[in-house]
């Protein structure tokens, strides 16, 4: 009964499997590196060689695989790397290219056509994983939160890909991940609704099914590519004037200013001051070498009274940002106090200043008389008049 069905299977398909415990490993022989060269497998302590009837990259991506170099660049025919000896161990070898062995492949045991070891099957491996690359589909690099970046990762041999991933830099977990067929060689990685904290440089790999034991081996990291997440806060405002005017109001012909300030910079960023008013809106501009900058208004006047709103604007990457604008800040311009006016207060102090020299000269003028040395008595009394003029007489007290 088990003859019937050996010779039954053997006619339908003439494939069977041979003992893999037989089977000791696989090399590769004469070529250029450890990862090139004439495929021979080892059974019972001999070394045999493999018959290129049937050999494709399916077989020749196993045996990279399993000997941990990476990917087939070529499956070779027609024992390019030399002739063998000994045994041709293998003979229609048929993988599907997630063995973990070339030994572990069905294969034709008995078969009708002729193998030489001038049909030895060689390989050339690419040594490693391939390098995926990674393109930036979207066509800009700086975003704004909640747009969503496209990226694109391939890799040159697309045979027995697992999947793609996408990684940023200092994240161990991919940020995106995307299955793919076993011919595909690009897929399209997509990074949606993005927030600041996405800002950085991105890379992408993907993994294989092979390898001894059988595994998900990951390729390489490829090329890197940055981009920059623009999040604008709304800026601060306030303003400063004389004392003297009232809350909410600058006084005519005085100067005030306004302060614009945001804890958010980028490099060549600007600070728009918007004023509205009833017959139109005026706007100005200075750049943002600071978190706050000041617009100055020297002498007030009717015209500069209105709304005024503070927003920050910046270009990166090609495109304008702007924030959103600050909350109004109302600003009227009055006219001072008439009984305060500068003429009045002129007037005053000058008045004040005349007033205050009279006092100081009356009493200085009274000191000085105060001084002079009064005459006595007895002076009075002696003088004589001499040519018309009095002399007085100065007694001696014996």
């Amino acid at each position: 009964m088990l003859r019937f069905l050996h010779i039954l299977l053997t006619g339908l398909s003439g494939v069977l499997w041979d003992g893999v415990a037989a089977f000791g490993g696989v090399r590769l022989v004469n070529g250029e590196n450890k990862c090139s060269g004439r495929v021979e497998v080892l059974r019972h302590d001999q070394w045999g060689t493999v018959c290129d009837h049937g050999w494709d990259l399916r077989e020749a991506d196993v045996v990279c695989l399993e000997l941990g170099c990476g990917l087939a660049e070529t499956a070779l025919h027609g024992s390019v790397f030399g002739a063998g000896k000994g045994e041709i161990l293998l003979r229609h070898v048929q993988c599907s290219g997630h063995e973990s062995s070339l030994t572990r492949c069905a294969v034709v045991l008995h078969s009708n056509s002729h193998c030489t070891h001038l049909n030895d099957a060689g390989v050339k491996c690419s040594g490693t994983l391939l390098t995926p690359t990674l393109t930036l589909l979207s066509p800009h690099t700086v975003f704004t939160p909640g747009e969503a970046v496209r990226f694109s990762c391939s890799v040159l041999l697309g045979h027995h890909l697992s999947d793609f991933h996408l990684y940023k830099h200092g994240v161990s977990t991919p940020l995106v991940t995307q299955r793919a067929d076993q011919t595909q060689t690009r897929v399209d990685l997509t990074l949606t609704d993005i927030e600041a904290s996405h800002q950085g440089s991105y890379s992408c790999r993907y993994r294989i099914k092979g390898g001894f034991p059988a595994e998900l081996l990951s390729s390489p990291p490829s090329n890197s590519i940055n981009i920059t997440v623009v999040e604008l806060l709304t800026p601060q405002h306030w303003y400063n004037t004389s004392t003297e005017a009232p809350a909410g109001s600058v006084l005519k012909g005085h100067s005030f200013n306004i302060t614009c300030s945001t804890p958010q910079q980028y490099p060549g960023g600007s600070f728009q001051l918007r004023l509205i008013r009833s017959n139109g809106t005026v706007r100005q501009s200075l750049p943002a070498l600071a978190p706050s900058v000041t617009f100055t208004f020297p002498n007030a006047q009717s015209s500069n009274e209105g709304y005024y709103y503070c927003l920050y604007r910046v270009q990166l990457g090609g495109r304008t940002f702007v924030s959103r604008e600050s909350q109004p800040l109302p600003i009227a311009i009055r006219d001072p106090d008439p009984l305060l006016s500068p003429m009045v207060i002129s007037w005053l102090v000058s008045g004040l200043t005349f007033v205050i020299a009279v006092i100081v000269i009356i009493i200085v003028a009274k000191v000085l008389c105060n001084k002079e040395k009064k005459p006595t008595e007895l002076e009075r009394e002696t003088r004589t008049c001499v040519d018309n003029t009095y002399v007085a007489l100065s007694i001696n007290k014996l």
